[in-house]
């Protein structure tokens, strides 16, 4: 992906020598007059020249030095790298040289923040760098207009999230006509909170739909039925706590209860499925853990920020089982068409990069899915902040008790104390013992997703002396915590893990609060055998004994060998989805290419709007097809044969039936529109929205553990 830019210049044995190379033209520089400093950038000879450059023009119009540190990040990213740098470094800021030399071309340079805040602050910030070089930049944020759109996109920078790109991108691809696109091209992405994007969200499908799509009684009965089931009797939850599955006397309850007869006959297939998303919006998805209920809406929480994930929905129909299951206002999902992936979104650019404070652990993951590698830049001030070992119990109440007079007892020294827990429902009921424990002798404020709004107030006055924070993990990522006037002489601020998180990086970014830019400070977990992590994957503890066994106390003891687990199964499984995955997007990239040619074409334009329009629906037919394969793939296993080249046979069938009968439609179609009166250029409104992919577990669990006896005639 990123040989060209790797070749203008091989990467020195260290980057010491760059480094000095760029302080001596950083010096010869500072006296050149503004035109001459912009003259300068235009015919810089190369990568040292440009950061040299962009160095002084970031003194000159925002008044900061970049330290080496920032220029070591600076060089890491133009070699297209991920630059792992701690909290408070001056992330930002590093990025400016690198943006500088990727947006020479005059192409268009993305560079993706985690929110549409981030998106405006740094364009606006970091602006007046890049106009003094002579370069235009710009910002997208929700709710722009198309025409603010292309003209934020025709800028050389523009800074906004991956997902207003990909929703923009979705938007071009179902265009009309070219002049109502909005982007010009993918160049270059520099990437902010890479792990976030690259990792977390990466595989999260991005959805363009329009249209009606009524939902029958059927979502109702199927809700109904599944607040009849008793857990153990007529279902089970697997061992992860990541799947459920009907037993035997479930199976017999629904077809009682539906009158449908055989409930994996291939008749019942919309039966079942219902049935299925019913009972995992009320076996696996928890209110205050999983979602929140806001103004009547669901809104879904972002396991990963403890944000609500914004436009976000579960796939299919499970979305509207939780809109059931709470009696809140039901959203029509839409005709779907079109969908593509952040991972497959970032796999458009020519080069990529990023930036992050952790990294490192993931570095085989940026290695294999996008050919990045990671480099670890020092901090610029030695870190002091200490980690102490965790505190293990047997139960969570035991937990939260002894983690709450720890609270007590470092509040007393006035030092401000910072808690992570796992779900805005942690969060309150901590606050809630807290309170019942300590009375008014511990003041405090909660930060979690059911209150945003005041998120920067109580981050600003998180460090101040005395103040005690609980949070979800909206205060692990993305907030700088400084201390307050005497703070710093009392030992910094003292961060407090409630859990270990699947991903050792979520962990990472938790401590990184404390201990900024050579602050001191301190951090602790607080870990049970009843913590999700240790019930998930570690041997549970089991009923009626009072004493920890040594083996799980050995096991505890190494937290992190549990997360390395984790996070290699994690990757074997993304790595496994990405096989059924990448089928349809190479088929959406064929059918793309079809249609631009169509779209630049010579056609009349009644008869071009009629093919594009006929493309468009086609391929929201065969989404609609594909899904509904995937969702049943998983019982061929029943007769021995592999799923996954099962799917990719009848995926390509599917797709070779359509493009075969293309043609023959799109005259049908035209015809039709002429004989009707049909607009072809009304195609109604349409909106877009996320999907949360595969939230239960891996296609290979679902494959292995379903209930595959029960569904021969799926596919016999």
């Amino acid at each position: 992906m990123n040989r060209f830019f790797k070749a203008l210049f091989p990467r020195r044995d260290a980057d010491g020598i760059s480094l000095t190379r760029i302080n001596q033209m950083r010096a010869e520089c500072t006296n050149l007059s503004n035109p001459d400093l912009r003259q300068a950038y235009n015919t810089a000879p190369d990568v040292e020249t440009v950061i040299a450059l962009a160095a002084v023009a970031a003194e000159r119009t925002l008044g900061q030095r970049m330290f080496d540190v920032q220029l070591r990040g600076a060089l890491a990213l133009c070699r297209g790298s991920i630059a792992e740098m701690q909290t408070g470094e001056g992330k930002t800021l590093t990025a400016v040289p690198a943006v500088l030399w990727l947006a020479r071309s005059r192409q268009g340079l993305h560079v993706m923040t985690v929110n549409d805040y981030l998106a405006t602050r740094d364009a606006e910030w970091m602006g007046p760098v890049y106009r003094l070089l002579g370069l235009t930049c710009g910002s997208i944020r929700q709710g722009l207009s198309p025409e603010a759109r292309r003209a934020a996109y025709a800028c050389d920078i523009t800074y906004a999230t991956a997902n207003e790109i990909g929703f923009d991108h979705l938007r071009d691809q179902v265009a009309l006509h070219p002049d109502d696109r909005v982007q010009r091209g993918f160049a270059a992405a520099l990437v902010d909170e890479a792990d976030s994007i690259l990792i977390d969200e990466a595989r999260i499908p991005l959805v363009i739909a329009g249209g009606e799509e009524t939902e029958g009684d059927l979502v109702l009965r199927a809700d109904r039925l599944v607040r009849e089931f008793a857990k153990g009797l007529d279902y089970r939850i697997e061992e992860h706590g990541r799947n459920v599955t009907l037993t035997d006397d479930g199976i017999h309850h629904a077809e009682t209860r539906l009158g449908c007869g055989n409930l994996f006959a291939e008749e019942n297939l919309e039966a079942l499925t219902t049935v299925q998303d019913a009972l995992h919006a009320h076996a696996l998805l928890h209110r205050d853990i999983d979602y929140l209920i806001k103004d009547g809406q669901i809104e879904s929480v972002d396991e990963f920020k403890g944000r609500i994930a914004q436009d976000r929905r579960w796939p299919a129909g499970l979305h509207t089982a939780v809109e059931v299951k709470e009696a809140a206002a039901v959203k029509s999902q839409g005709r779907i068409f079109g969908s593509i992936t952040l991972e497959n979104l970032l796999a458009l650019y020519s080069h990529l990069c990023g930036m992050t404070g952790t990294a490192a652990t993931q570095a085989s993951e940026f290695a294999e899915i996008f050919n990045l590698a990671v480099e670890v830049i020092p901090p610029n001030r030695p870190m002091i902040r200490v980690d102490y070992p965790d505190s293990v119990y047997r139960t969570k109440n035991e937990k939260h008790y002894a983690l709450l007079e720890e609270i007590r007892t470092v509040h007393a020294t006035g030092r401000p104390i910072l808690v992570g827990t796992a779900s805005v429902a942690e969060s309150e009921h901590l606050s809630w013992l807290l309170g019942c424990i300590s009375g008014n002798d511990v003041p405090h404020n909660v930060l979690n997703a059911r209150d945003e709004e005041r998120e920067a107030t109580l981050i600003a006055n998180a460090g101040e002396r005395g103040a005690v924070t609980i949070s979800t993990n909206m205060a692990g990522r993305g907030t700088d915590i400084c201390l307050g006037p005497g703070v710093a002489e009392l030992g910094g601020l003292h961060v407090i893990g409630t859990n270990r998180h699947e991903a050792r990086r979520i962990d990472f970014q938790l401590r990184g609060r404390a201990g900024r830019q050579g602050d001191p400070g301190t951090s602790r977990f607080f870990v049970s055998l009843e913590d999700d992590i240790v019930q998930r994957y570690g041997q549970a503890l089991s009923g009626g004994e009072h004493f920890i066994p040594a083996d799980q106390m050995q096991a505890l003891a190494t937290p992190e060998g549990v997360q390395r687990v984790v996070e290699g199964k994690n990757l074997e499984i993304r790595l496994f989805l990405r096989k059924y995955e990448s089928s349809v997007e190479g088929q959406r990239q064929m059918l793309a290419t079809r249609r631009e040619e169509i779209l630049h074409s010579d056609l009349p334009p009644f008869e071009r709007m009629v093919s594009l329009r006929t493309i468009d629906d086609e391929w929201s037919n065969h989404l609609s097809e594909v899904t509904e394969l995937r969702s049943g793939i998983q019982w061929v296993a029943w007769g021995g044969r592999d799923p996954l080249h099962e799917y990719l046979r009848l995926v390509h069938r599917m797709y070779e039936e359509m493009m075969a009968g293309l043609d023959a439609e799109i005259e049908r179609r035209i015809e039709e529109a002429r004989e009707t009166g049909l607009d072809p250029s009304q195609r109604g409104s349409t909106w877009t929205y996320l999907t949360t992919d595969n939230p239960f577990g891996s296609l290979t669990d679902r494959i292995r553990k379903g209930l595959v006896a029960k569904a021969k005639s799926l596919f016999s």
